[in-house]
């Protein structure tokens, strides 16, 4: 009997030296886990960051394309009112321009004539 009970006594040694060691690989892997976790939930942030951010840039372009748009028609709707409005001034403009210039001309002939007659 004695050594029957010394046999169960090294077999619960056993058992309680194989259970402290199955605790430690246990506590390993939580921890492995536990920084698994980590990692994912990082990795998550920082792809789910860059969707963000490219959603962010694409939109920002996209205003910005609108925003070019709507400056041209702006400027376009401008310059044709402009046209529209100084466009016949500015015709007058240059007839009246171009009238001064004739009479500049003809005014010059003229000098020039007045001084050939002077030197004859």
């Amino acid at each position: 009997m004695e050594t029957t009970l010394n046999q169960l006594m090294d077999t619960l040694l056993t058992v309680k030296q194989n259970l402290d060691i199955f605790s430690e690989k246990v506590d390993k892997i939580e921890k492995r886990l536990d920084r698994l976790g980590k990692v994912d939930s990082i990795e998550h942030r920082v792809t789910s960051n860059q969707i963000d951010i490219t959603d962010i840039k694409e939109a920002l372009e996209r205003m910005e394309e609108l925003q070019n748009e709507k400056i041209e028609n702006i400027l376009k709707n401008v310059v044709e009112k402009l046209e529209q409005k100084y466009g016949k001034d500015i015709n007058t403009l240059h007839k009246r321009l171009d009238s001064h210039l004739l009479m500049l001309g003809r005014v010059e002939e003229d000098v020039l004539m007045i001084k050939e007659e002077k030197l004859k």
